[in-house]
């Protein structure tokens, strides 16, 4: 099983897909760890990333999905996955994958991102990344700005369900 953890920065998806995946006893991984160099030079000047920069980073991550289905592994992924095209990207097998989409208000990313220290996305990209962003249709959805032992009873029960 592979659950995608997503939604724009500051929406909790490395802390929340940590925690899954060590409450779970699974894997874990970060998207932000497939962006080519390029990528993040560019996101540290504040720069918003194109469709043309995600391509690569999109394409590594889909053949790690694709290894990680083929040896039945069990992966929490963190990925902000802002568009349906990326989603249709990793999304490889509908009956071992889930998404989950950590929601929250403009307020609540803001302060979040404001306070980050040591990443290279910074809060003004923000923006950038909400207009970017397409909802999922197919997702289960979760406020962020709930209490993270929530957040993850709340997907825990989802996934038992699923």
């Amino acid at each position: 099983m592979i659950t995608i953890v997503m939604g724009v920065s500051g929406s909790g998806k490395t802390t929340v897909g940590k925690l899954l995946a060590q409450s779970l006893n699974w894997d874990f991984s970060d998207a932000d760890d497939f962006h080519p160099s390029a990528n993040i030079d560019k996101m540290s000047r504040g720069i918003p990333l194109e469709d043309a920069d995600r391509l690569p980073w999109l394409l590594q991550l889909q053949a790690a999905i694709d290894r990680w289905l083929l040896e039945n592994k069990n992966v929490v992924l963190a990925c902000s996955a802002l568009k349906k095209s990326y989603r249709e990207m990793l999304y490889r097998d509908q009956k071992r994958m889930k998404i989950v989409y950590l929601k929250g208000s403009f307020q609540l990313l803001a302060a979040r991102l404001k306070n980050r220290e040591n990443h290279y996305m910074k809060a003004d990209l923000l923006l950038s990344q909400l207009d970017s962003l397409e909802e999922p249709e197919d997702a289960m959805i979760v406020d962020a700005s709930q209490p993270l032992e929530l957040i993850l009873r709340q997907i825990r029960i989802h996934l038992m369900c699923g």
